[in-house]
């Protein structure tokens, strides 16, 4: 369902301060000049048109996903990885077509190229769409698998080898290894000028819940005094994932090479789903021990967010708005 929304006649059930401030399950992903924000009943993508009208698209969270099943502990983190990639894609997909829409309006038509022609052909267009997206998704995971996985093992068993003998010390050069990479490679794509406009949006995202989560009304006012940093974040779980392969992956053999390079891709998803214990539980309780959990993740978000514009928090807003449910207790975290 798309809708436009005008931003003054949003609703607001946040008018009166409560005492405690309340963690919420309830997270986003910036799009193409728009936010996702994912609540337990809903799913709501908003995008800025060039002209200043926000559209959102709304969905329904799968049922499936309250089955006791999917909320056994390592198993949602596994699950709840897999939907963010599909969801995720999905939202960036709705936000990138939309802005094509716009621009063939003034440019002129071209032929679909040899690729689309046959998709044309032999699908209709949602089903060559979905096709499309899960394609985009399959080769971006061999990408990050094989840029934050793989290329570190590779480095640390045969140019590391000769060097640093022991097998302990090698894989605790692995990871560091991955973990450079990692940040090096958010510091190179956070340069880009487009990519500084979704990081922008990531910052108003994260504002936004900020505010909700200290109870108070989400007016651009009060979402902008807010941090751009939050301790659950998917940068910070990411790193998260960096430094529990550390752990996971210094019990693999390394009697065959190919045989552990095999086990790691294997774990991988055990790796998400103990990540996403710990981040679960860093969210949850607020001590020494959970806020140096969170400070490295928080830190990397100063690359990874940017201070939004006015017009980005209003986007935020409708996005955060249009998800959150009447019972605050029923998206507590």
């Amino acid at each position: 369902m798309t809708n436009s929304v005008n931003v003054s006649e949003l609703p607001n059930n946040m008018s009166k301060k409560e005492n405690c401030a309340h963690r919420t399950s309830i997270g986003g992903q910036a799009v193409i000049e728009g936010i996702m924000m994912r609540g337990p009943k809903h799913l709501v993508t908003a995008v800025r048109k060039t002209d200043g009208e926000i559209v959102t698209d709304k969905k329904d969270v799968p049922k499936s996903r309250s089955n006791f099943f999917f909320k056994l502990p390592i198993i949602r983190g596994c699950i709840g990885f897999f939907d963010s990639m599909v969801l995720g894609t999905k939202a960036l997909m709705f936000s990138a077509s939309f802005f094509d829409l716009e621009d063939d309006e003034e440019a002129p038509k071209k032929e679909p190229g040899k690729f689309g022609a046959w998709l044309d052909k032999k699908l209709s267009s949602d089903k060559a769409i979905t096709t499309v997206m899960y394609i985009s998704m399959f080769f971006s995971l061999i990408v990050g698998i094989g840029l934050f996985f793989l290329l570190p093992w590779a480095i640390s068993e045969f140019f590391l080898e000769p060097f640093v003998e022991h097998q302990v010390l090698r894989r605790l050069a692995e990871g560091v290894v991955r973990i450079i990479i990692f940040v090096a490679y958010l510091a190179l794509v956070s340069q880009m000028k487009d990519i500084k406009r979704v990081f922008m949006y990531h910052g108003a995202e994260h504002k936004a819940i900020a505010c909700y989560e200290a109870n108070e009304e989400l007016t651009v006012e009060n979402v902008r005094k807010h941090s751009r940093f939050h301790p659950r974040c998917g940068t910070s779980f990411l790193l998260i994932v960096m430094v529990v392969s550390i752990l996971v992956f210094g019990f693999i053999p390394a009697a065959n090479r190919w045989m552990a390079m095999g086990l790691r891709l294997a774990l991988l998803p055990v790796v998400a789903g103990l990540s996403y214990e710990i981040i679960k539980f860093a969210g949850r309780h607020s001590n020494f021990i959970t806020r140096g959990i969170s400070a490295p993740g928080k830190s990397l978000q100063a690359i990874t967010t940017r201070e939004p514009d006015d017009s980005q928090i209003e986007v935020a807003i409708t996005a955060l708005t249009a998800v959150m449910p009447e019972n605050k207790d029923e998206a507590k975290w």
